[in-house]
């Protein structure tokens, strides 16, 4: 039974390690299919995104998006609410600090940068609060709302960058530059590594404090069990969901903030890649840990970043590193599955 117990103790952190040991595996098997070597392959990935200069740089940019996005995510799930938005509310963000950098002119930096933030922070939020909103008045489902969303947010981007913001004789669809006062410093110099990635962390820490530390983070956590227990306990169930749909929101939207304030400096018809539905596979794969968010960020962001390299230095399709998140994704809802018929047989036993 104490062996059964360990057992049980060890599987979250066994299972992310087994899902993606598993996923490298027939990832593997899919290069060796493509005539390519995959011990090569895998080495030229992870040595160019993790061990180079420039490559490490360009994994810490695009962890930065999935960062924040995924800790949306993972903030959603602990109230029992799947934000299947982050895609639009990335777009919407970066709108935000788009127009901030566009048409607030002649502030300084150090207050300039933060009122692009809170300002992307701050559409996001609002994409954020209107699924929460209709899922606690009109009880519309949340997965529903805000995917649907995400396509409202896109087009509406597109029409603005097409329209009104896009820039004069622009040969595509993106808006002017944003002033300078508005533009995140970039922390490795002669590479994209901006400080978007240092705010990214030190929201992770932060809101590590928040779910774990602080009485709104039992509160959120009581409404994610059990919202009828929450309810009877006198905890607002409405306004703790209304408020982490705000959260997660927010928090995606500084991913869209930091891609155009740190990375791109204009607002792009596409402004992500779709760090929105990666952010997803993370919060799952994590299984709710903020530092397994962290971890599951970075890994996610070496896939991409070392994806064209090895495509380049050992001939392997960039679509196989799409495929291997797409394995662990699947490999993790098979040990989710199983995991969870463990359980029950051992509370059968006992």
């Amino acid at each position: 039974m104490i062996t059964n117990k360990r057992f049980q103790f060890l599987l979250p952190i066994l299972s992310p390690l087994i899902a993606i040991i598993s996923a490298l595996i027939v990832g593997g098997i899919l290069i060796i299919l493509a005539e390519a070597n995959p011990i090569t392959a895998y080495t030229v990935l992870f040595q160019e995104s993790l061990s180079s200069y420039f490559g490490f740089g360009n994994t810490l940019t695009k962890m930065t998006p999935l960062l924040f996005t995924s800790l949306g995510v993972l903030v959603a799930l602990r109230a029992g609410q799947f934000n299947i938005g982050g895609e639009g509310q990335i777009y919407l963000g970066a709108l935000g600090s788009t127009l901030i950098g566009l048409y607030v002119q002649g502030l300084p930096a150090i207050i300039h940068i933060p009122l692009a933030l809170i300002v992307g922070f701050g559409f996001g939020a609002v994409w954020g609060w209107i699924p929460g909103y209709l899922k606690v008045v009109r009880g519309i489902n949340e997965v529903i709302t805000t995917l649907l969303l995400n396509y409202i947010a896109v087009n509406l981007v597109s029409y603005l960058v097409q329209n009104p913001l896009k820039a004069p004789s622009a040969p595509s669809p993106y808006s002017p530059l944003i002033a300078k006062s508005a533009q995140l410093p970039i922390i490795l110099p002669q590479s994209l590594a901006h400080a978007g990635i240092i705010l990214a962390l030190m929201v992770a820490g932060v809101l590590w404090v928040l779910l774990v530390r602080s009485p709104l983070g039992y509160q959120i956590a009581a409404v994610g069990f059990n919202p009828t227990a929450a309810h009877y306990a006198r905890i607002s169930v409405k306004n703790t969901i209304m408020l982490v749909m705000s959260l997660a929101g927010g928090l995606a939207g500084l991913a869209g903030a930091s891609e155009v304030m740190g990375l791109k400096y204009r607002l792009f018809e596409q402004v992500s890649p779709g760090y929105g539905f990666d952010a997803i596979a993370i919060a799952f794969l994590s299984r709710g840990s903020i530092s397994g968010v962290v971890l599951t960020s970075l890994f996610f962001a070496a896939l991409r970043s070392g994806a064209n390299i090895m495509q380049r230095s050992a001939g392997v399709p960039v679509t196989v590193v799409y495929a291997i998140q797409g394995l662990t994704v699947l490999f993790i809802a098979i040990s989710l599955a199983v995991e969870r018929r463990i359980k029950t047989q051992s509370n059968a036993e006992v």
